[in-house]
């Protein structure tokens, strides 16, 4: 933390600065695809922006999978659903009620296709159970690519995939200042604190003398707002390459090697070699893969293929965690 002090003729004004960037962590909870297995669970992934609480589809057993990693269920406000395929949603409906029985009280925000809600007010609704909050609903248009959610902390943006049936990918991008305040020289030039939120978007400051001092001149590089896509099902399509262009973490499905290219393309699904081509053209700062095929125990050989096309690649298993870093950044920790 940087702690400066403006002396004023007025008297001493304490300035405080936090230097720490917020939390932005995923957390992933399950990599299989169409079935579970020993090892993997299906898809799901926990995600931590600050207070701001994400979860990316939610497989059959996810709410196992937060209580083995010590996630808190009810800390969780937005959930995101890609598509109506079983080993994507199964797991919502006694999410949602176990929500409801521990007295939640906060709305939760569902997102997703028309048919999820369907599902889950049917689901509610025969099992004659009244929830303890408020569900508020966002449908996706799984056709166009639109901002769902602007908040002053983060953006929510879709992605059209394209899979068997209608599928929604995400981005998830952190808002926040752009600039590093340089206390000296704002001193130095008498800008006023009240100034300060101004130059951290990028703003000039004109002077009582009407001088206009530019930004770069009172502030910092600040480190670099973060992001993270999350690409669910979809067969290799380069057209998705513009919706995530240098997004710091890029989770894009690996279900087959690439010796099962026509299988792969049969089931509207992307190899790993095809993931880390689209990571490649995409220059994304870090490549993570999962969706795996239950054929395969050993998932080496997938790192290895992807690895060839983007060397900046890592598994995605369960229980492993990534700390989106500023300045691009990327740490990652398997518990």
């Amino acid at each position: 933390m940087d702690v400066r002090l403006q002396f004023l003729n007025v008297g001493i004004v304490f300035v405080i600065f936090e230097d720490m960037q917020k939390p932005f962590e995923i957390t992933v909870l399950g990599t299989s695809s169409a079935t579970p297995t020993k090892d993997r669970n299906p898809s799901a992934q926990y995600v931590r922006l600050d207070k701001h609480v994400f979860l990316f589809d939610c497989g059959e057993g996810t709410q196992n999978q937060l209580l083995r990693n010590q996630l808190k269920l009810q800390k969780i406000k937005y959930v995101l659903i890609s598509h109506m395929h079983g080993d994507h949603y199964f797991g919502l409906p006694g999410l949602i009620t176990s929500m409801s029985l521990f007295n939640r009280t906060e709305p939760l925000i569902l997102i997703g296709p028309k048919a999820v809600w369907d599902f889950l007010t049917l689901v509610i609704n025969e099992g004659g159970g009244a929830l303890s909050y408020e569900i508020k609903f966002i449908e996706t248009n799984p056709n166009v690519s639109e901002e769902l959610i602007s908040h002053d902390d983060f953006s929510i943006t879709t992605v059209p995939l394209k899979h068997r049936i209608p599928c929604t990918g995400f981005v998830l991008r952190e808002k926040g200042a752009i600039r590093k305040i340089n206390v000296d020289a704002c001193v130095e030039n008498g800008v006023p604190v009240s100034f300060y939120e101004e130059l951290k978007l990028g703003k000039n400051y004109l002077s009582e003398t009407g001088r206009e001092i530019e930004n770069e001149d009172l502030t910092f590089d600040a480190l670099s707002l973060r992001s993270f896509a999350y690409l669910s099902d979809t067969i290799y399509d380069p057209t998705l390459v513009p919706f995530i262009k240098n997004v710091n973490l890029l989770y894009h499905e690996s279900t087959f090697m690439h010796d099962r290219l026509s299988r792969a393309e049969e089931t509207f699904h992307s190899t790993a070699k095809q993931a880390g081509m689209i990571a490649a053209q995409a220059e994304v700062e870090q490549l993570m893969l999962g969706h795996y095929s239950a054929r395969y125990d050993d998932l080496l050989p997938l790192l290895e293929e992807a690895r060839e096309e983007h060397e900046n690649t890592i598994l995605g298993c369960e229980g492993l965690k990534v700390e989106l870093k500023g300045s691009y950044k990327v740490r990652a920790s398997a518990y």
